[in-house]
C-alpha cells in the first residue's frame, strides 16, 4: 500500500532535505493542517489557521513562490497542479478551493529547475541526471548516465559539494542546486525514495548528452578523462550556466592556453589561443547569441616535445599521428603528420587503452612533454575512417578540394555541397586532424588523394 504523498515527504524529511511544504486534508470547516516542514520551525508545528502556515512557507521560500498540488489518497496520480504563486491571498484561495472539492493539497516552495543545477535518479549503482528538468528527465533521451561513484565525483567537481542522497540503497529522486534550498537549507533536495533497488542497471556513459552540452563538449570530455585517472592539464572552466570550477594536474608550466568550448564538437570553428585572452570578450565576439559556446577553458600549457591526435579506425586499429612541437598547424591541416618516437606512440596508445576500459573507443588530442602524454581533448567513439577513405560512401561525382585552402574554405564547401557529390581532399591529410573531423561530422563521403 502506497503512503500518502505528504506522509511520504514527511518521512523522507527525517533522513534528508526536502522542499519546504505544508499539507492539508479536506475538512468540514475547510482545509486542516496535516504535515509541515519549513525551515526555522519545528517538524509538523501546528498553526490555528492555514493562512499562518502558508505565510511562513511563502516568506521562507528561496524565490518567494509556492506551488499547490492536489490529489486523492487512493490515487497515486496528482490532480490539479498550480505553479508559481507569489501572492498569499492567491495561495490561500487555491488551497481552499481544492479542499472544498474534497482533495488533499500540498503547498511547497517553488524550486527553479533552470538554476544551473541538475535533477535525476540514483538506482542500482547508476546515477542519471540532466539540467533544466525534474527527476522525470530520466524518462527522456539525452541524460548523463554514469556509474554511481563516477557520477558523484563528477557532480562534486563541478558544483563543489557532494550530493547528499540520504540513506544508501534503493531508488532516490533528487535535485541539486547552487543555492541552499529546502527545509534543511542544503544544496540537495530529495523528492522520493523507494527501498527497492529494482533490477541491476548498466550506465550508457555516452556523450554528447544534455549535461555535456550544459558544460561544453571539451569540458565534459576532459573531466571524464581526469576522473578516469589520466593526466589532464590543470583546467579552469568559465561557463555560462555554472560557477567556475577547476580540475586536472599541474604541468610545471606557467603558460595558459585559452580554448573555446562549444556545446558539441565543432572542429576548428572557434578559437584556441596560446596565452591569455578575455574569456567574456571572446564569447561575446564568437557567440553573441550565447547558443553555441557553453564555456571557455583556461588550461595550463604543456612544454610540447610532440603533439597530435589519435582515433580508432574502421578496422579497430589505434591511429596515432602528430608532429614535433606544437600541434595547432597539424590539427588545421597545414602541417603533415611526422614520424613520432616509439615512446610517444606507446604512451598515447596506453592512454587510449586506459580510457577505452571505461568509455569504449575514444578520439583524443594529446601533448607529450618528453615524459608523459597529456590529454587535452577527448571524444567518444570509433570512426569508419581509413588512411585513404575518411568517410565511406559512393557518389555520382567528386569535388576536388586542395587542403592548402584551409579549414574554413572546406567548411563552406561542405555546407553547400550537392547531395550527389563527395569530396576528394587533395594533399596530405592526417586522419586525426580537424580537417578529417570536419568531414566526418558533416557525413559527406570523403577520400584523400595525396599530391
Amino acid at each position: 500500500m502506497h503512503l500518502r504523498k505528504d506522509r511520504s515527504l514527511d518521512e523522507l524529511a527525517e533522513v534528508g532535505n526536502v522542499a519546504q511544504f505544508v499539507s492539508f486534508e479536506p475538512g468540514r470547516a475547510g482545509p486542516e493542517q496535516a504535515y509541515l516542514r519549513i525551515r526555522g520551525l519545528q517538524p509538523n508545528q501546528r498553526f490555528d489557521e492555514p493562512v499562518q502556515a502558508l505565510a511562513h512557507l511563502l516568506s521562507r521560500s528561496s524565490d518567494r513562490s509556492v506551488n499547490v498540488r492536489s490529489y486523492t489518497p487512493e490515487s497515486p496520480r496528482s490532480r490539479e497542479f498550480v505553479y508559481g504563486l507569489t501572492d498569499l491571498d492567491a495561495i490561500v484561495t487555491t488551497v481552499n478551493r481544492l479542499s472544498a472539492e474534497g482533495l488533499h493539497t500540498i503547498a511547497n516552495e517553488t524550486v527553479d529547475v533552470a538554476d544551473g543545477g541538475v535533477s535525476g535518479v540514483a538506482q542500482g549503482g547508476v546515477l542519471e541526471f540532466a539540467p533544466d528538468d525534474t527527476p522525470r528527465c530520466v524518462e527522456k533521451p539525452g541524460v548523463a548516465s554514469l556509474p554511481l561513484d563516477l557520477g558523484m565525483r563528477l557532480l562534486e567537481t563541478v558544483y563543489g559539494f557532494a550530493p547528499d542522497l540520504g540513506p544508501s540503497g534503493g531508488r532516490v529522486e533528487f535535485s541539486i542546486h547552487p543555492r541552499p534550498r529546502g527545509w534543511r537549507q542544503t544544496h540537495t533536495l530529495l523528492w522520493e525514495h523507494e527501498d527497492d533497488d529494482g533490477p541491476s542497471a548498466i550506465p550508457s556513459l555516452g556523450w554528447p548528452n544534455r549535461f555535456s552540452r550544459h558544460l561544453g563538449d571539451k569540458a565534459y570530455g576532459l573531466l571524464m578523462t581526469h576522473l578516469a585517472g589520466m593526466p589532464v592539464p590543470r583546467t579552469t572552466v568559465v561557463a555560462r550556466r555554472v560557477a567556475p570550477f577547476t580540475f586536472g594536474q599541474d604541468t610545471g608550466s606557467r603558460e595558459t592556453w585559452i580554448r573555446t568550448c562549444p556545446t558539441e564538437q565543432q572542429p576548428g570553428l572557434f578559437t584556441t589561443h596560446r596565452g591569455w585572452l578575455d574569456p567574456f570578450g571572446l564569447m561575446a565576439d564568437e557567440d553573441p547569441d550565447g547558443n553555441m559556446i557553453a564555456s571557455v577553458l583556461a588550461q595550463a600549457g604543456v612544454q610540447a616535445r610532440h603533439s597530435g591526435a589519435s582515433l580508432v579506425d574502421v578496422n579497430g586499429r589505434a591511429v596515432i599521428e602528430g608532429v614535433a612541437g606544437s600541434g595547432d598547424l597539424f590539427m588545421l591541416g597545414r602541417r603533415s603528420p611526422e614520424d613520432l618516437p616509439i615512446q610517444v606512440i606507446e604512451d598515447v596508445r596506453a592512454a587510449m587503452d586506459r580510457l577505452a576500459e571505461t568509455f569504449g573507443p575514444v578520439r583524443t588530442e594529446w601533448v607529450h612533454d618528453g615524459t608523459a602524454a597529456w590529454i587535452v581533448q577527448t571524444h567518444q567513439g570509433a570512426t569508419q575512417s581509413s588512411s585513404q577513405i575518411l568517410v565511406p560512401g559512393e557518389r555520382e561525382r567528386w569535388v576536388g578540394f586542395p587542403v592548402s585552402l584551409g579549414i574554413e574554405e572546406l567548411r563552406a564547401l561542405l555546407h553547400g555541397i550537392d547531395a550527389d557529390a563527395g569530396v576528394q581532399l587533395l594533399g596530405e591529410v592526417g586522419m586525426t586532424s580537424h580537417i578529417a573531423d570536419l568531414v566526418r561530422k558533416a557525413g559527406v563521403p570523403a577520400r584523400v588523394v595525396p599530391t
